[in-house]
């Protein structure tokens, strides 16, 4: 099964920086000194060489070894869920992720990575979610949370309906049908 995972990623001024850096829009990710294995994956999936980014702390370094092509990630901030993305290549290389996102070196230096096969923008009140079997009101979501299988489903299957599966293709984002 596919497993969902809820990423905020929009709450602070250095998150929306790294946002408009690397999901707004595709990033070139060769000559960047990636490995030969992790390049070649991204290669595969990513033919122009560009490709949408996110990622995560160490402290989050058991969780994100589970993440495989085809999860989930519900992108959120600001009380919406702004983009959900379909997860291409997970990786961990500190040495890419201070090449995406440039952090401050006294903060948290992230050293998971993941690329973003299909990418859907979309603007989904935390409420709507809230509303969901098994979700509680209040929860701002803070943290990443990988979503139990239950949740996961019952998420899917609401955005499910809002998302346009697009042709296949490198790097796809999709309108969202309204």
């Amino acid at each position: 099964m596919v497993q969902v995972f809820i990423q905020p990623s929009y709450g602070t001024p250095e998150a929306r920086r790294s946002w408009t850096h690397t999901l707004a829009r595709a990033v070139p990710f060769r000559d960047a000194g990636l490995g030969s294995a992790d390049s070649a994956r991204l290669d595969a999936l990513h033919l122009s060489g560009r490709a949408r980014f996110w990622g995560a702390t160490a402290k989050h370094d058991r969780r994100m070894d589970s993440v495989t092509a085809g999860d989930v990630v519900l992108l959120t901030g600001r009380k919406h869920v702004l983009a959900v993305g379909e997860v291409g290549h997970a990786f961990r290389d500190p040495a890419f992720a201070r090449h995406l996102w440039r952090p401050d070196p006294a903060k948290c230096l992230w050293s998971n990575v993941y690329s973003l096969r299909k990418y859907w923008p979309v603007r989904i009140p935390y409420e709507e979610i809230w509303a969901l079997p098994g979700f509680n009101a209040g929860d701002n979501f803070m943290g990443l949370r990988f979503l139990a299988p239950e949740k996961a489903a019952v998420v899917l299957a609401h955005i499910a309906p809002d998302l346009r599966v697009p042709p296949s293709g490198d790097d796809e984002t999709c309108d969202v049908v309204v």
